[in-house]
């Protein structure tokens, strides 16, 4: 895996190559990967997400023929995606251009006017795999954008416009976890966001013996359709029952006192959202205790949770979740669960440092026997948030 700045060399490269010159700004944001809190961000609660040592850079340059337009060119796509500023900014093709361009049509409703610029994308977030490659190109973008503006945005009105760009522009409804990790992860440092207040903690991961291997099982199901909104109404449906604002609001024991208030399959899915509430809190003192099996239990149940309670795993996580337990403690696993929305994706696993190579080639011998699929492992520290690496 590319450093920061060998990641920066390369893509200033490309830029060379794409338009002739050297770039004058570079800026990289990360993808992330959530270590507990799944589908507790609706619910008003916590997540624990880290940023990953995979990022998306971009170079850029001012038009040496000095238009007002936004050249978007990437090392992964075909396609060129433009952004005439002399217009209303709206989506359009390519429909990766779109992540750009609402970032962009954000700075321009602030006052911000970027100018015309020549842009080179590249990412090493892999793609569809539940890791957030879109947030990372968004916050990525208004990074650049920063840079080239001189104008530096608080980080979570950052973030914010980034998660609005994607609304708006992808589509996509999505949480505000993605960007704020991406806008705001520190080098060694977890990051507990509370989804209500959106005050965020960083918190220190930064013992030499342990890291965190993210597991891609390389499938993604098709759903039904609506399995994200129909777990949101679920949620909501509950917190009506239990005549509450959010689950965010209820403990165990009140949810236990409501249950005959409710149907089984939403006192199940409430029972996950205030289960894992408490598990994220309970996960960040132990990771500042250094307790690392108790971190481990957590995940474990985090993850039986998500498969009974929520049902939202399916036959691949739950494989790489078997084999991990099967390798145990002593083999240097403390947990692991699935990460993301579910139905695919990606585990993330939490390990002994000294023993990731033999894990990974046990998970990875293990999983393509049972599933005849070959699954992606790497491990990752936790890595700088956003930066401005030239300009």
């Amino acid at each position: 895996m590319k450093k920061l700045q060998d990641l920066a060399s390369f893509v200033a490269a490309e830029f060379q190559k794409s338009y002739g010159r050297p770039p004058r700004w570079i800026a990289a944001a990360p993808g992330r990967v959530n270590v507990i809190g799944e589908h507790t961000d609706y619910n008003d609660g916590f997540v624990l997400p880290m940023a990953i040592e995979f990022y998306s850079v971009m170079a850029a340059d001012r038009p040496v023929d000095g238009r007002e337009v936004i050249t978007l060119r990437s090392t992964l796509e075909p396609e060129v995606a433009t952004i005439d500023l002399s217009r209303p900014v709206v989506p359009g093709v390519p429909k990766w251009g779109n992540y750009p361009r609402g970032v962009v049509a954000g700075f321009l409703a602030r006052g911000i006017q970027p100018g015309g610029l020549e842009v080179l994308l590249h990412s090493t977030v892999p793609l569809g795999s539940g890791l957030s490659s879109s947030a990372a190109l968004e916050v990525c973008t208004a990074t650049l954008l920063e840079a080239v503006t001189g104008s530096t945005l608080d980080p979570v009105e950052k973030a914010l416009l980034c998660q609005k760009a994607e609304h708006d522009f992808a589509g996509v409804p999505c949480g505000i976890m993605d960007q704020f990790i991406s806008a705001l992860g520190r080098e060694g440092h977890l990051l507990l966001l509370d989804c209500r207040t959106r005050k965020t903690e960083i918190v220190p991961l930064q013992d030499p013996s342990v890291a965190l291997l993210i597991i891609n099982t390389n499938v993604k199901h098709e759903l039904s359709g609506g399995e994200y909104a129909e777990r949101r109404a679920q949620c909501e449906e509950a917190a009506r029952n239990l005549g509450v604002k959010s689950l965010r609001d209820v403990n165990v024991e009140q949810l236990e006192k409501g249950k005959s208030k409710m149907r089984d399959l939403v006192y199940r899915r409430a029972r996950h959202v205030i289960g894992e509430i408490s598990r994220t809190v309970s996960a960040v003192g132990s990771v500042r205790q250094s307790d690392w099996p108790a971190v481990g239990r957590l995940m474990y149940a985090s993850h039986v949770a998500l498969r009974d309670d929520y049902e939202v795993s399916c036959p691949e996580l739950d494989a790489v979740v078997k084999i991990a337990e099967s390798i145990g403690e002593q083999g240097g696993v403390y947990g692991c669960r699935m990460t993301g929305g579910g139905f695919g994706g990606c585990c993330v696993a939490l390990v002994k440092a000294s023993s990731v190579d033999g894990i990974t080639k046990k998970i990875a011998s293990d999983y393509k026997v049972r599933t005849g699929i070959t699954a992606t492992i790497f491990s990752s520290r936790p890595a700088a948030g956003a930066t401005v690496l030239r300009g």
